[in-house]
């Protein structure tokens, strides 16, 4: 194939650049995302100016990293930042659904991680719950956890549209 081709070829495609990666920071985040941070309290009882991440920094990181690997500024153009920001928001809430500062026992560290679904049925003497998973169980055969917030549903509408090939209108 012609070398001049091979550039127009790759942009039709949709293809990344090799070795692609996006810019997004902790300072991005914090910014677009304010409901995964707090403002620092100083000795006062006032707020500083200060804002922490609720998110601890090495994992939050870890959601950069690999938000810029995967959330490519060529395919996603001027929504690029919300994107990745979306990305990392959605394992941002995954972490912290099953976030504890500790647990007295194995077991309470395992039920930090069981699956939750809509409230099925609920009876307050002698206190039942029950709790109907079904829509979760569907949703990740399709999506895996990305339906599991609405951070990661709308990245997927997000990542369909981008996806799509281009349209010829006669």
């Amino acid at each position: 194939m012609y070398e001049q081709f091979h550039g127009l070829i790759s942009a039709a495609a949709n293809m990344p650049k090799p070795g692609e990666l996006g810019t997004y920071t902790k300072d991005m985040f914090l910014i677009d995302f304010p409901q995964f941070t707090k403002k620092q309290v100083n000795q006062d009882g006032e707020k500083e100016n200060q804002i922490i991440s609720l998110v601890p920094d090495p994992m939050l990181q870890v959601f950069i990293n690999n938000a810029n690997a995967s959330i490519l500024p060529s395919r996603y153009g001027d929504i690029w930042r919300y994107a990745a920001g979306l990305y990392v928001a959605h394992f941002s809430a995954l972490y912290l659904k099953t976030y504890s500062d500790g647990s007295a026992t194995p077991a309470r560290a395992a039920a930090t991680g069981q699956q939750t679904g809509l409230v099925k049925e609920a009876t307050m003497g002698d206190t039942t719950i029950s709790y109907d998973n079904e829509a979760i169980t569907e949703a990740s055969a399709k999506w895996g956890s990305w339906n599991a917030t609405q951070y990661g549903q709308q990245l997927v509408t997000m990542a369909r549209m981008i996806g799509m090939g281009g349209m010829y209108v006669i």
